[in-house]
Order: C-alpha cells, then structure tokens, then sequence
C-alpha cells in the first residue's frame, strides 16, 4: 500500500517540493509455493509475496511502515541506505533497535536526499529477510541529465529461495552440518518468480537499457552476462563509477550493479541473459551448485536465439571495482587516522558446524542494543569497557579517516563483507599468504569507486577506507546469513560523544525494548561501568591468520 504527499524543505534559502511516500507492509505468513518444488511458510507483506518494488525519487522521505502481525519481532533495513542522524531507524535487532513485537506496528523514516540509485529492503531479524521479506528500492534521480545516458529502465532482482523456513533450517544447521544437499541447497528467483519460468525481456533496436542488478541473496553469489553484447558499468551499490566496458557481473550476496546495454540493429536473432547461481566452497553437485538460468532477451518473436560458445571465466571480463572510479568528487581519503586489521577465524564443534568471528569472539547479541549503551553511558561509552567483548565494538573518533584491513585466510571458504552507515572506499586487495602467487591489486587513481559490500575472497585480503562522519551504531557483518547467525560481524560506534549530543532514539522504540524484555540504559548488561554480570562469556575462536606484506 503506497501514498504520497508533499513537504517543502528549505536549505541554504532555496525551496525544494519534496514528496513524502508512504509505504504500509502488513507482514504476515503466507503458505506458499514460489519455485514449484515445494509450498512451506513464508513471510510476505500484504498478501503477496513477491513484495512489489519501492520507487521513489531523490530528495523524497521514504515512510515504511511495518505491521507485525508475525509470532515474532520485525524490523526493517534499508540496504545500502546511510541513515545519516538516524542510525535507529537503520534495522538491525539488538543493535539499533529490540524489534517491533508482534501485534505492533512502527515507522521507519528514510532521507533520500544524499543518495539515488539501486537499493533494497530486507527485515534484519533473524531469517525473515531470506524467508521473502525482502524487495527492491529504486532511488530515481533528481538530476535529469543522467536519463541522456539511457532509453529505458529495466529491474532485475535475484533471489535465494529454500525449501523450508530459514529458521528452521538454521537450527537444524548448529547440530547437522549439510545433510541433505537436494533440501538444504536453495533455488533461484529471478524477479520473484522461478527463474525458469521468466517472461522475456523485449529489446528494440539501437535503444540503450539500464539493466538495474539486484543480488537480494543471503547464501550464494551471481554471474549475469548478455552473450553478443557488452555492458557498461554505470553504478555499484548506489554510487556512480565513471562508464566501464565489461563482459559480465560477477555479484556476491547484498552487492548492487546498473549497466547499459545498447541494443542490437539487427533482428535476426534473439539473445538469452545467463545467470549463474553458484558458490566456489561448495563442491559442484550436478543441477545444484552451480545453477545456470536463461532470460529471453526477444528482439523479434520469431526470430530464433543465437546460441554462443562456451567460455572459460578466466576469459571473460567481469566488473572490477578496483579498476572503477567513482564518478562523485570523493577523492581517496587521506591520510588514514586508525587501521584497523579483523582476521577472520573459524572454530568447528564436535558434529562440523563453523563459527566464524571477524577476530578473537564469535559475534552474539546481548540484553543492551550497542546504541542504547552508546547513548546512556557519557564518557564512558568512548570505552570499549561498557560493550561486552561479543560485540566485537570498534570505537571511532569524529571525523577520523579508517581503514579496514579484513583478512580472510581460509584457502576455500569465501565471505561477503556488508557496511551498514558508509559507502567504503575500495583501496586494496592482495593474498594472505605472502608466499602466494596471487598479484595485489592497488587502487592507483585519484576517486577509488566507493561501495557497501564486496566479496571477502579465500586467502585475500581487502584494504578498505571511510571517514567517520556519521555519527551511529553500524553493524558490519558477513551477508551470507548462515555466517552472520553463526558469528562472523563487529559493530563500528561512531562518535558515541556526538551522539549524545545529536540523537534521540524514538519513544516507541524504547517502549517496544521494554516489552520484549531489554532495558535500554548502561552497559551491555544493563549496569554500570564494565560489570558485565548475567551475560555469557563470548565464545573464543582460537584460528590464526599468516601475514600480509604491506604494499603501501
């Protein structure tokens, strides 16, 4: 259910026609069969699943409103939106928020001014998201000049689809590891139907289409390429990179792409869009992993469809966002004030199930959301004291330039590496091992392409920057929910002093922590200073990682 009215906005003395859209979800269960394999309970909003997608224009404010009508709590986030002065409105449970309780409903307010581009919404409680509560935004843009780049705008979205509820499936998970492959595996949806079942894209001759990617994954990654024609990079995760030709995308769960691609002059064939849904740790399993799909591209109906060789990956040029520029004024950020270095470490229990952490402790949540304890706690929230060590709390000062160093030394498991409250600059890439022969990759422009997910590849790591400006609680975390559920995230608190001082936290969010059960001031525990008594102690993941040489 949408609605709009409109709000003026005054800034530097110029007056702006804003539109407020209204957006109402009433999120309930729905028994349903989305792939044609099997029918379990899922998760949509008003009825329907797929959840139509959101479009607004920039400048607009977003009202998404959420209805609970679920034996559980909801909340929403906005993928790849910054939240700026408003970190509580950005999702994730137990960290900027407790969860609207069932039989409730709660607001989210979101500022588009400062963004356009490709985005999605999802529910970051527990496994809603992947359970269908996930759609396409779409963030038009104010400025008309870009529509010169292209004739039409076309919407893709890919989707992980299972064959049980995800809850389930992931308590099933902590005791068993993998055991049934044809179950545990999922399917794929590509704009929100069986992807092999599509209806085909039309294409008309000479006309230039932006083929918005959405990867609304939770488990695997995505290959997209359109034999016979190139694509031209336009955008990544919401942020304008200067135009780059490739052959294909090759997208990790969470990640965002918008291309060109020029029709043919020709009618003499039709084209079909491979999509590739596969994961390079688990092993191939014929009509599993990996899963190849086809979208017909028609340019005339009877026309028949050009079929093209079969070529090696190494062979194909894939987006690259170390090669990309942003096309915005951020130019790289120096120099860096903190470096931070996150080794990423696993630990198996005694049936074979991975927790992961991102150093020293597997991530969990505790009683006191890290904002409330960010908020409540003076000067002592600039210590990492007041936050229990599961938390995983990185403190950082205002305004301080940071460079992330994630290192993954696993020779075969890969990650997906989400930023909640920053698009990070990409600077740096390289392998683990120093006595490996993989190249490092240095960003050696002047305006690195910025972005808010990128693959966490086996035995590499990834030098990534931002500046804190935006004062919150951001939760960083891996975008395949398994590892995430299973550890592997840190919060950033960004100018917890600034925080105080700029933001408050809606009332009813305070009353929802209170009926499910959280309080909302002191340390993680809801005490004072480091007592930290009534939590568990965090689980200790005793990996080690080798060394990187330093190539700045």
């Amino acid at each position: 259910m949408l609605a709009c009215t409109l709000l003026i906005l005054f800034a530097g003395g110029l007056q702006a026609l804003a539109v407020r859209v209204q957006v109402t979800w009433d999120i309930g269960y729905l028994n349903i069969s989305r792939d044609g394999l099997s029918t379990w309970r899922a998760i949509g909003a008003n009825g329907q699943l797929p959840i139509p997608p959101i479009y607004v224009t920039q400048g607009d404010v977003l009202e998404l409103t959420a209805i609970n009508h679920l034996d559980m709590p909801v909340t929403l986030h906005a993928h790849g939106l910054f939240q700026r002065n408003s970190t509580y409105y950005d999702g994730p449970a137990l960290i900027t928020e407790c969860g609207i309780p069932s039989g409730s409903q709660f607001t989210y307010i979101i500022e588009t001014r400062d963004q356009s581009g490709t985005y999605w919404v999802h529910s970051h409680y527990r496994m809603e998201g992947i359970d269908g509560l996930r759609t396409a935004l779409v963030i038009l843009d104010q400025d008309t000049s870009l529509l010169d780049e292209y004739d039409e705008d076309v919407l893709l979205t890919l989707e992980d689809w299972g064959q049980e509820p995800n809850n389930d499936l992931m308590e099933r998970l902590q005791v068993t590891p993998f055991a049934n492959l044809s179950t545990d595996h999922p399917t794929v949806l590509i704009n929100g139907i069986n992807a092999n079942f599509l209806q085909p894209i039309r294409f008309t001759s000479g006309r230039r289409y932006r083929l918005r990617v959405v990867s609304m994954s939770f488990t695997y990654w995505f290959k997209v390429r359109l034999p016979g024609h190139t694509m031209q990079v336009i955008e990544a995760d919401g942020i304008y990179s200067q135009p780059s030709t490739v052959d294909g995308l090759d997208m990790c769960p969470g990640q965002r792409y918008s291309v060109i691609i020029t029709a043919k002059e020709s009618l003499e064939f039709n084209y079909a869009l491979n999509v590739t849904f596969y994961s390079d740790y688990i092993p191939q399993i014929s009509g599993l992993t990996p899963r190849y799909h086809h979208v017909p591209i028609v340019y005339r109906k009877d026309a028949p469809t050009k079929t093209s060789p079969l070529i090696e990956d190494h062979e194909v040029k894939w987006a690259d966002e170390y090669a990309m520029e942003s096309r915005d004024k951020h130019m790289l950020l120096e120099p860096v004030d903190q470096h931070i270095v996150l080794n990423i470490k696993t630990l198996i229990n005694k049936v074979g199930i991975p927790n992961y952490a991102f150093g020293d402790y597997a991530y969990n949540n505790v009683p006191v959301p890290p904002l409330f304890t960010a908020l409540t706690t003076g000067d002592m929230a600039l210590s990492p004291s007041v936050y229990a060590p599961q938390l995983n709390a990185i403190i950082l000062k205002y305004n301080h330039i940071v460079e992330l160093e994630l290192r993954n030394p696993d020779t075969v498991m890969v990650h997906s590496y989400h930023c909640h409250g920053h698009a990070f600059q990409v600077v740096e890439t390289g392998p683990v091992n120093s006595n490996s022969s993989i190249p490092a990759k240095r960003f050696r422009g002047r305006q690195p392409m910025r972005r808010d997910t990128i693959t966490l590849a086996a035995n590499r790591y990834v030098r990534l920057r931002i500046k804190a400006d935006n004062p919150g609680v951001w939760f960083q975390h891996c975008h395949q929910e398994q590892h995430s559920y299973s550890g592997l995230a840190f919060t950033l608190i960004e100018a917890p002093d600034v925080m105080q001082r700029t933001l408050r936290v809606p009332q009813e969010m305070i009353e929802f922590c209170r009926i499910l059960g959280h309080p909302t001031r002191g340390n993680s525990a809801g005490r004072a200073g480091s007592d930290m008594t009534g939590i568990k102690p965090p689980l200790a993941i005793n990996g080690t990682a080798n060394s990187i040489p330093d190539t700045r």
